[in-house]
């Protein structure tokens, strides 16, 4: 998420500056690549709040304290959809307009989002290793499937490191190695019109 919330805000902020140019098809693409990360994120902080939460909570009771992260969670829908309304007026312009809130709309969500995660990794993961036990952790890991696997895939196919994609390609088995094959061409062409690389 953070790694393409990136990419999204340099990409906004650079045709806002006049760094870069984007012609009608590079801004619908990039619309509609806006559009599929808030949908990632949506899906996400959903998951979290109606499955992994409560487990944790059942799990380390008085131990974890999770009112702020719900709070943000409460935050980023707005932040979502006011993101997918820059990026479908910036689409409307045929990229001739519409950078600024497209680059505002980024920033403001982008930050929110690495303040978060950070803080969901520092506070909430010792609790999970200390008071969630294996079994209930894998149980809600089934649980949380959903989203649109063709563009999860490729995210972890773009930013996992080597040994969690053997974890991954372990835990999904040899139909992931087909999948990947075929994913991967029509997501480097979108990856080339939105981004340039």
């Amino acid at each position: 998420m953070r790694g393409d919330l990136h990419r999204l805000r340099t990409m906004a902020e650079d045709l806002d500056a006049g760094r870069r140019r984007a012609d009608a098809a590079r801004a619908t693409a990039l619309a509609r690549y806006a559009e599929d990360v808030c949908a990632a994120i949506h899906h996400h902080h959903s998951r979290e709040d109606e499955i992994v939460w409560p487990v944790i909570e059942r799990s380390a009771g008085a131990a974890v304290d999770l009112a702020d992260l719900s709070d943000d969670h409460s935050e980023l829908d707005p932040l979502l959809e006011r993101v997918r309304v820059a990026a479908r007026a910036f689409a409307g312009t045929g990229g001739a307009g519409g950078t600024a809130e497209l680059a505002a709309a980024l920033r403001t969500l982008s930050d929110l989002v690495d303040e978060h995660i950070e803080e969901e990794e520092r506070r909430i993961f010792p609790v999970i290793e200390k008071y969630v036990a294996a079994a209930d952790w894998k149980a809600m890991e089934k649980s949380l499937r959903g989203g649109d696997p063709r563009f999860e895939l490729a995210w972890a196919d773009r930013y996992a490191t080597p040994d969690e994609m053997a974890h991954i390609r372990r835990l999904a088995g040899p139909v992931l190695s087909l999948l990947l094959i075929l994913v991967r061409p029509g997501q480097r062409r979108r990856q080339r019109l939105v981004f340039g690389s």
